[in-house]
């Protein structure tokens, strides 16, 4: 994990238990998907993820003690997880970019099936710092989605959403080979993906339960699973923003993960909670006794069994569109920071008679902090329905569906979303509008 980015500290996410459909086309009260009749995910082995770490360490200690970007023992860690998925049926792609007078290396691997207009990806750095083999940070993440990946292809899995899998470069400089793979993704496949799993640091020697609180669909997945457990969970701050979601999250992804700490103290509070000393989450954090024993066999297994759970549920759901008619406008809008309002517009045709009394409003902004803006709905007419006015609190972005009484309206014409930031210091955008008519 690279701690050296600027972060925003957002606030526990208030509506966490808002629809859980985004991503499982369940409704807020549903069940995990498995309980609801999906396949159950499997156990992780404990024994084959730190099989992996074993193997990383060894092309560590074979390439100087690390497996840094530009350094011999990060290629030799590319080249072992890629065979891995290349014996397992995956279709593997390597990406390569420039960084540091160095080439850098993504590894890409797509499971065949799935809906490929509904992409669910999992992912983590593969890259350690110069000082160190970098087994927690973050071989633990990255060989809990290697096995994970390796269960799916095991169990012969055909979920609904299409399985892709990322292990990242150069993550330690910068965030700089998943902000590649942003940067460079086509807008239509972008919004493909309906959500990113991070896993950064899951095997911390003196751990805590961090749950990452930006998607609230994948928050909730992570809660309830740990819940199941009797194992409390906390948000995740110390590395907010500091790690590979951050580049999806600001392209409008939703993304959620899973971290146990770094440099940062465990409190008092927090030892009694979950054990430990109070003493650093990760005292080989960076250093060069990051190695196999710098790993809590208890954290790594849970954590490695929820990255299996989140796949298996969040790829399990539904794809089937909503019925009746969708009139939608995906163009981004910009937002002016405390400026004025701007509008999306979607034009409405071939509907008979009048707007139904439960008009499904589709609304997917971008945006840094919900708490300044004031979202309307506008019919054809000049009516305005208040969809949100300032709510929210310090987080970020509003994808909801919203239900409005628009019976006494003409159904016919052309529907604006209107949006207006009124406070300084926050940008974003809409990113898509729609509506469905029953």
């Amino acid at each position: 994990m690279n701690l050296s980015v600027p972060r925003r500290v957002t606030a526990v996410a208030a509506l966490a238990a808002l629809a859980l459909g985004g991503l499982t086309g369940t409704s807020a009260t549903a069940r995990p998907a498995e309980a609801a009749g999906a396949a159950a995910a499997p156990d992780i082995s404990l024994t084959a993820v730190k099989q992996h770490l074993t193997d990383l360490q060894s092309i560590a200690t074979a390439n100087g003690g690390n497996r840094a970007h530009g350094r011999a023992g990060y290629k030799a860690s590319i080249d072992f997880v890629k065979a891995k998925l290349d014996a397992a049926g995956y279709t593997t792609s390597l990406q390569t970019f420039t960084t540091s007078g160095a080439t850098g290396y993504n590894l890409i691997a797509d499971w065949p099936g799935g809906d490929p207009n509904q992409v669910l990806m999992a992912g983590s750095h593969l890259d350690s710092v110069s000082s160190g083999p970098g087994i927690n940070d973050n071989g633990s993440g990255s060989a809990a989605i290697l096995e994970t990946a390796l269960a799916v292809s095991r169990a012969g899995y055909q979920p609904s959403k299409h399985l892709r899998f990322a292990w990242w470069g150069a993550e330690e400089l910068g965030l700089v080979g998943s902000k590649y793979y942003v940067n460079n993704l086509p807008t239509t496949e972008r919004s493909k993906i309906k959500g990113y799993l991070n896993f950064d640091m899951i095997g911390s020697p003196n751990p805590g339960y961090f749950v990452y609180d930006d998607d609230p669909t994948i928050e909730q997945t992570f809660k309830s699973y740990f819940a199941g457990l009797g194992v409390p969970t906390e948000i995740e701050t110390e590395g907010d923003g500091r790690s590979d979601h951050a580049p999806f999250k600001s392209a409008g992804v939703p993304v959620g993960g899973l971290f146990t700490g770094a440099s940062r103290v465990k409190t008092s509070a927090q030892v009694s909670k979950w054990g430990g000393t109070a003493t650093a989450f990760d005292r080989c954090y960076h250093s060069s006794c990051d190695t196999t024993s710098n790993i809590n066999d208890t954290a790594l297994d849970r954590n490695s069994d929820a990255v299996a759970h989140a796949i298996w549920t969040l790829s399990a759901g539904s794809t089937t569109p909503p019925p009746g008619k969708v009139f939608e406008n995906t163009a981004d809008v910009s937002i002016p920071d405390n400026g004025a309002a701007v509008t999306s517009t979607v034009n409405v045709t071939g509907v008979t008679g009048n707007a139904p009394g439960n008009l499904s409003v589709g609304v997917d902004i971008v945006h840094t902090y919900r708490g300044d803006l004031i979202v309307d709905l506008v019919a054809p007419d000049g009516s305005v329905y208040s969809l949100s006015n300032r709510a929210g609190g310090s987080a970020d972005n509003i994808v909801q569906t919203f239900t409005v009484n628009a019976s006494s309206e003409v159904a016919n014409g052309a529907w604006k979303l209107r949006v207006q930031d009124r406070a300084s210091y926050d940008t974003g955008y809409i990113n898509g509008f729609k509506l469905t008519f029953p």
